[in-house]
């Protein structure tokens, strides 16, 4: 996708995602991100969710290029989905994608009926993370 013109997809998919070669797989070093202007839509009432996603990871052998990435989160915008799923969702692919030796993906969603959702999804060597943060 880097460096080509790609359409908008419509739905999320793990299709989209792709990655490259670590250039430094002999070295943990954390990476982070976020994204601020991330939508889907409730499933229930079909309205908008806004939510910032953070992402860090420690890659192994694959780094996630970061243009697919973003083409992954616009398929959520007509996506009904739960806070809950659409953070583990992320997670998952991010790992299947990635196989990182940590990954955190942060969810946080902005208010809804006064109440705000954080959801926090971990997989790997969370202490690997930690010390990397310090």
């Amino acid at each position: 996708m880097l460096g080509h013109a790609a359409e908008v997809p419509k739905a999320p998919s793990r299709a989209v995602l792709e990655a490259f070669g670590n250039p430094h797989p002999d070295r943990d070093y954390l990476i982070s991100f976020a994204c601020a202007e991330f939508t889907c839509v409730c499933p229930i009432t079909g309205q908008p969710d806004f939510a910032e996603i953070r992402i860090a990871y420690v890659p192994d052998a694959r780094c996630v290029e970061l243009k697919s990435l973003k083409f992954y989160f616009y398929g959520f915008r007509n996506e009904g989905a739960f806070h809950e799923a659409v953070t583990n969702r992320i997670a998952d692919d991010l790992a299947a994608l990635l196989a990182p030796r940590a990954l955190e993906v942060i969810g946080d969603f902005s208010l809804r009926g006064g109440i705000k959702t954080v959801v926090t999804v971990a997989h790997g060597d969370r202490a690997l993370l930690a010390r990397l943060r310090a």
